[in-house]
């Protein structure tokens, strides 16, 4: 049995900041893809790119009306794959939508999507996690800071940072409506928070994050060092951008809805192994261990 080394301590006693021990663009520079060379250095540099028109509007109308489909579905709801607000009882994610739709599963394998994963992660890719982010307005919650690699890395066992995600907007995002916000350069960093993992942390952190959850002294650091970036564009823009960064969303108390599309690829080189800092497996559906490459 083959012992991984485990690169990125995390969920001990204490935090711990650890520089990046993995690259951040795993393909060749010359590799033909989407993205031009510009593109692939402004990605090692700040840890994402954002791209003005990934999909046409027709496009985003189709995915529009695919997730209030889906939201509107009495059966949907009562998955195990929707997570629902607390406090308003509204839809916030749907998990698992590439198998659950088929508008969503072609999005997964069109080359303007897949291509730029393959591109930046130097291999073919699966799909780790696919979900819908809601956030109708007046009121719906954000998602506090984090790394998502510290959750991925802690509670779905993935050894190396070689997984890159993708935010697709299918509302207009606005600097009121609940945005995402990322620090550059901070993916640079792995910052392994204090405290043990709950067993079936999941059922709680998707709705509200605890464990993983980084030090107001470690985030305030961090954006002194860092700064803010927030990500405005129309419907049909897309931010990717690495799975170490250090991310989040506030609430959006304005009339306008934001909701988009978010779909997390993994090197078929770096399949998840048993979790490092949790007692058990998240579900399927939040870390797949099916490792079929998108075709």
């Amino acid at each position: 049995m083959t012992t991984l080394t485990d690169l990125y301590p995390t969920r001990g006693t204490t935090e711990v900041s650890v520089p990046r021990q993995d690259p951040v663009v795993w393909g060749s520079p010359d590799t033909p893809g989407p993205i031009p060379a510009a593109g692939l250095q402004e990605y090692e540099r700040d840890g994402f790119l954002a791209v003005d028109q990934l999909i046409s509007d027709d496009e985003v109308t189709v995915c529009r009306r695919e997730l209030e489909r889906l939201v509107a579905d009495p059966e949907i709801r009562t998955d195990g794959r929707s997570i629902v607000e607390p406090k308003s009882k509204e839809i916030r994610s749907v998990f698992e939508v590439h198998k659950l739709s088929p508008v969503f599963a072609a999005l997964v394998r069109d080359e303007r999507v897949v291509g730029r994963a393959r591109q930046i992660l130097g291999s073919d890719v699966y799909v780790h996690q696919s979900r819908i982010n809601v956030k109708p307005g007046f009121g719906a919650g954000g998602f506090y800071w984090h790394s998502d690699f510290e959750t991925w890395h802690a509670e779905d066992g993935l050894p190396n940072m070689r997984t890159v995600s993708v935010s697709i907007a299918l509302t207009e995002n606005l600097e009121t409506n609940g945005g995402l916000m990322i620090m550059p350069g901070s993916h640079r960093t792995f910052l392994g928070c204090a405290g043990a993992t709950p067993e079936d942390n999941y059922k709680k952190s998707l709705q509200m994050q605890d464990a993983g959850t980084p030090s107001d002294e470690a985030l305030t650091a961090m954006a002194g060092d860092y700064g803010i970036k927030l990500f405005t564009g129309k419907a049909g823009s897309a931010t990717w951008f690495d799975c170490n960064c250090m991310h989040g969303s506030g609430d959006n108390i304005t009339p306008f809805p934001r909701s988009n599309v978010f779909i997390v690829f993994n090197s078929v080189e770096n399949t998840a192994v048993e979790p490092f800092a949790a007692p058990v497996r998240r579900p399927e559906y939040i870390g797949a261990r099916d490792f079929t490459p998108v075709r």
